[in-house]
C-alpha cells in the first residue's frame, strides 16, 4: 500500500452574503448534492462522513468513505481533519474554508484542501495515480463551483 495525495487551492468573490454562503457550506445535505461523485454525507455531530461513487484508478476501483472532524467558526472558517479515530478508512480530507467580505461588496471564499488515499498499488505508480487524482479533484471543483453559484442565484 501506498499513499497518494492531491492538493486544491481555489478563491472567488461571490455577490452573495457571508450568511448566504456559510448556509451553503454548512449544509452536508446541499453540499452532496452540488458535489459530483458525492452520493451522501452523513452527520453525526461535528463528524461528517462522506460517501463517494467507485472510481477507477488505473488497474483498480476505489470507492472512498472518509470521516471529518468539522470545526466551524461562524461565518469565517470551516477547518476539516479527517478523523483520527477512523483508521480503517484509506482515504482522508484535510483543509479550510475562509470566508471574508470583499470590499467591493459580497464574499470572498477561499479554499484549501489535501485528499490523500492510501492504494494497493506500488509507489512507483505515484506520477500516474496522482495526475488522476488531481483532474478528478479539479473537476470536482470546478462543478462544485457551478453549481454552488447556481444555487445561490449568482449562475
Amino acid at each position: 500500500m501506498a499513499t497518494f495525495r492531491a492538493r486544491d487551492t481555489s478563491s472567488a468573490v461571490l455577490r452573495s452574503s457571508r450568511s448566504e454562503v456559510w448556509a451553503a457550506l454548512t449544509d452536508a445535505a446541499l453540499i452532496a448534492k452540488l458535489t459530483p461523485y458525492v452520493t451522501s454525507i452523513a452527520v453525526d455531530g461535528d463528524r461528517w462522513t462522506w460517501r463517494m461513487v467507485s472510481l477507477p484508478v488505473l488497474s483498480i476501483s476505489v470507492t472512498p468513505q472518509f470521516t471529518e472532524v468539522m470545526e466551524l467558526r461562524p461565518e469565517e472558517r470551516i477547518d476539516f481533519h479527517h478523523d483520527p479515530a477512523r483508521t480503517e478508512e484509506t482515504t482522508a480530507v484535510e483543509g479550510a474554508y475562509v470566508l471574508a467580505d470583499h470590499a467591493g461588496g459580497g464574499t470572498e471564499v477561499s479554499i484549501d484542501l489535501q485528499i490523500s488515499t492510501r492504494l494497493p498499488l506500488p509507489g512507483l505508480a505515484r506520477p500516474a495515480v496522482e495526475l488522476v487524482m488531481a483532474q478528478v479533484v479539479k473537476h470536482m471543483g470546478a462543478v462544485f463551483s457551478r453549481n454552488l453559484l447556481a444555487h445561490l442565484g449568482e449562475a
